[in-house]
């Protein structure tokens, strides 16, 4: 049986990951896999690209690696500033981030796993967690970005900033959650627990029997949050474009744009 942990959205969160890669090498795990969102957000996008180019065997692209990499026309005042701001404070690692692959696959304990960063169309096209099942399973389906081109009974993505799990039409779709930036876009004053339910470093293990076809060994899926020091992460974080809403995703774990999402989502 092997043990892989899966981490993603790490944000430039250097404590965060850290204290993560502490955790995982504590648990005795060898091999690490990261879904993007290395960069963005955050103070130290290079040191994190360097750990994650030391520490993890698989490295995928994610929306904010795409953001830098690409020339994107008629951005927003707002975009077009965290885009120019996140070049230059990468600076020369940008040679470091620019071929990541896309997608990654893998059979263990019977199943065929499918990792992305957030849709197997595209690093933007958002899944919509909250949508139903008939539109939730187009995402099990292989396109030209998948490694092969077979349907995935595990899908395994980020992006979305908060873990969940789900098992429908004999399938599981599964969010990692954020290393560096966890957020819940449901939340409410009169019902919201403590912050640190949230606002924890949080990554994904997953164990089985590597390269198997057979459903003859155990499959699972073990959800990990770790406390890490935020306040030792934000007080490095003197020059960022967004510091006060940097600031409030690290403490509460509300997300700056979230009035986006809840259009998008019709919250």
């Amino acid at each position: 049986m092997e043990r892989i942990a899966i981490i993603a959205d790490i944000h430039a969160n250097l404590e965060a990951l850290k204290t993560v890669l502490k955790d995982i090498e504590e648990k005795g795990i060898k091999r690490i896999f990261c879904l993007g969102d290395i960069i963005g957000k955050g103070a130290h996008p290079k040191e994190c690209i360097d750990l994650v180019l030391e520490k993890c065997e698989v490295i995928l692209i994610g929306n904010l690696e795409d953001f830098v990499l690409k020339e994107t026309k008629n951005l927003n005042e707002i975009n077009a500033s965290r885009q120019a701001f996140y070049q230059k404070q990468i600076g020369s690692h940008i040679d470091k981030i620019k071929n990541l692959a896309f997608s990654y696959e893998f059979y263990m304990s019977g199943s065929l796993i499918r990792l992305l960063h957030a849709s197997p169309s595209d690093v933007t096209n958002r899944i919509n967690n909250l949508a139903d099942h008939k539109a939730k399973i187009k995402e099990f389906y292989p396109t030209g970005q998948t490694i092969s081109q077979k349907t995935a009974d595990v899908l395994i993505f980020a992006d979305l900033h908060s873990q969940f799990m789900e098992k429908f039409y004999n399938k599981t779709m599964i969010n990692c959650g954020s290393v560096g930036c966890p957020t819940d876009i449901i939340r409410d004053d009169a019902h919201d627990s403590h912050p640190m339910e949230t606002t924890q470093a949080f990554y994904l293990i997953v164990e089985g029997e590597m390269d198997s076809q057979e459903y003859n060994n155990p499959l699972s899926f073990n959800f990990i949050r770790v406390p890490y020091d935020i306040e030792k992460e934000l007080a490095t974080n003197n020059e960022l474009l967004e510091k006060e809403d940097y600031q409030r995703e690290l403490r509460e774990a509300k997300y700056r744009d979230i009035h986006l999402l809840k259009e998008m989502y019709d919250l």
